[in-house]
């Protein structure tokens, strides 16, 4: 099948310039035709798949012959979250967590003001969320306004969010650098024809990426502050972990003694855990927050996390082969010290508390040596290699 837009030409002096200097016949009305081969994507099982090529080839005009792409406009009064008002708070909370959007401060801040990498997922969330069960979702320019590492871990998030609500999307894109990371179940290019290519690359296994560690001091958290719930300030005594993508700084790990257990010295606590909103849904919050644990871990010591985030701590509530529960997980806790205001409310809400049981991680000790000894030696920086989506 051909989809044929034509348009009709008024002729004048510029289009006969054309005509005479480049000896072409002169015409009345121009035809561009598509080839639109989907015919065989009701023959097999799918989630996913993406229409690729150049500007100009004919994706939109695909999407469009499909059905269209759905006109989303957000209320600029309105805080992102309650944009989804069709839902309940907490599914409207859980559909932006799944789509890689879990930073809770960008919830409450209104569409507008977010970065384009939020904005973007923002309305993959809400176009997700508003498909009728059956439909097919259309998404036109897929990641074409982020930058490609953004473009990587918010496809990332998508195919996950897809597959495990088991809905059908069809996005156009002129980027390839996408498809290892989306994993798609077929693509089909109109510049090529022909039909659909059924996709082997969920054979291939998902990516792997390296991150690098560095000892960074304290005030290198003021870029991840405010994509943290808790507002009060971190003790600068803390170890703090920089975590870079490509040289691009993407996620943060803080490690604080853990007062009140019995071996002060050798007692730790996951104070934070901050992964920019442009690299959320890949599971890398998870994974460092493990590394963090297993280089204490190999030092003798004990971690011990805390968290209301229902995802993280879920996570480690299935992973009982490295996250053990303590007495308090799941428990309400009151509020008996001098925190802010805002953390004492949070410390009255059940929390996931979890003691790490994992292995060890060598090679690292030096991440954890006193910070003024690292700025007589020079701030340690290391390469960590992390499969992270195995």
């Amino acid at each position: 099948m051909n989809i044929e837009l034509k348009s009709k030409i008024q002729n004048d002096k510029y289009t006969n310039y054309v005509y005479d200097t480049f000896d072409i016949q002169n015409r009345e009305e121009t035809i561009v035709s598509i080839p639109m081969n989907l015919d065989g994507l009701n023959s097999f099982d799918w989630n996913i798949g993406v229409i690729y090529g150049g500007s100009g080839c004919g994706k939109s005009t695909i999407l469009n012959t499909l059905g269209g792409v759905k006109e989303i406009e957000f209320d600029k009064e309105k805080a992102l979250i309650s944009n989804f008002d069709w839902l309940e708070p907490e599914q409207a909370s859980r559909v932006l967590t799944s789509i890689g959007l879990s930073s809770v401060p960008t919830w409450l801040r209104p569409f507008h003001l977010l970065s384009n990498g939020e904005q973007y997922r923002a309305t993959l969330a809400y176009t997700i969320a508003k498909a009728n069960d059956g439909d097919i979702i259309l998404i036109d320019e897929y990641t074409s306004v982020v930058d490609r590492d953004v473009a990587k871990a918010m496809s990332f998030a998508l195919q996950k969010y897809i597959r495990r609500e088991n809905k059908k999307i069809i996005l156009a894109s002129c980027h390839f650098d996408i498809m290892e990371w989306l994993l798609p179940d077929w693509t089909y290019s109109p510049e090529i024809g022909g039909s659909i290519v059924r996709a082997d690359l969920l054979r291939l296994g998902r990516p792997e990426i390296s991150l690098q560690v560095s000892r960074v001091e304290a005030e290198t958290f003021d870029l991840f502050k405010k994509h943290h719930y808790l507002t009060e300030d971190v003790n600068e005594t803390y170890i703090f972990l920089l975590f870079e993508w490509n040289d691009k700084p993407i996620a943060m790990s803080v490690i604080g003694r853990h007062i009140g257990r019995n071996n002060v010295e050798k007692s730790f606590r996951g104070s934070r855990v901050v992964v920019l909103p442009d690299y959320q849904g890949m599971g890398i919050g998870s994974k460092i927050s493990e590394f963090s644990a297993g280089i204490i871990k190999n030092t003798g010591g004990k971690y011990y996390t805390k968290t209301i985030n229902p995802a993280l701590g879920e996570y480690r509530n299935k992973t009982i082969e490295k996250w053990k529960p303590t007495v308090f997980n799941g428990k309400l806790r009151m509020h008996t010290n001098n925190h802010s205001k805002v953390y004492s409310k949070l410390k009255q809400r059940a929390s996931y508390c979890h003691e790490y049981i994992g292995d060890g991680i060598e090679g690292y000790g030096e991440l954890l040596l006193p910070i003024q000894q690292l700025r007589n030696n020079n701030v340690v920086n290391k390469e960590i290699f992390t499969k992270f989506f195995g």
